[in-house]
């Protein structure tokens, strides 16, 4: 039994259909590198090929609003630096880090960047300070405003109202800066 075929689907185009451990039912997903349709083990991969076909309206109101953002997305970019280098961009990333963890009073335990799918950064138990390498390409008052969202993390866990008080204080209006982070996919970067 294969484990994986790819059905192509008028409107849409090539469709990958697979088998999935972790799934529990049939999944599609729909991003900028193509659209999946997950298939719990126990289905025939025909299954999900039907399941493609019945969504095909679906799939493709999703591809449309992918299309939609990526224009956005590229208009957002224009301007923005291109990350070619990376080790220029974690040099970037971690010199400011370090300038606004200072500033604020708001030490950090470590610092790792990487190329992370969905988040732009995290801070875990320990004070470990994770960022998107994609920061880089953001306008600086975003990647400050990223930055510091993590750097409260270190004093205060979670997203109750004394947390956004508190980045408020350094950021100004953090919900707006959010807002305005959101026109930026990571997926597409």
């Amino acid at each position: 039994m294969s484990s994986s075929l790819v059905c192509a689907i008028d409107g849409v185009g090539g469709v990958l259909v697979e088998h999935s451990a972790r799934a529990k039912r049939l999944r599609i997903t729909v991003s900028p590198s193509g659209v999946r349709v997950a298939v719990p083990a126990g289905l025939a991969l025909d299954r999900g090929r039907d399941f493609a076909l019945e969504k095909r309206e679906w799939i493709r109101g999703h591809l449309g609003r992918m299309e939609a953002l990526a224009r956005v997305q590229e208009e957002a970019l224009h301007g923005l630096p291109v990350v070619t280098d990376r080790a220029k961009a974690r040099e970037k990333i971690v010199e400011r880090l370090r300038e606004l963890s200072s500033l604020h009073g708001l030490p950090f335990a470590r610092v790792m960047v990487r190329n992370q799918k969905t988040r732009w950064g995290s801070c875990s138990a320990r004070g470990t300070i994770s960022l998107n390498i994609a920061l880089a390409r953001l306008p600086d008052e975003l990647m400050d405003y990223v930055i510091l969202h993590e750097l409260v993390h270190t004093r205060i866990r979670g997203h109750q109202r004394n947390f956004w008080a508190a980045l408020d204080a350094l950021t100004g209006d953090a919900r707006a800066l959010r807002r305005a982070l959101r026109r930026y996919c990571l997926d597409l970067l």
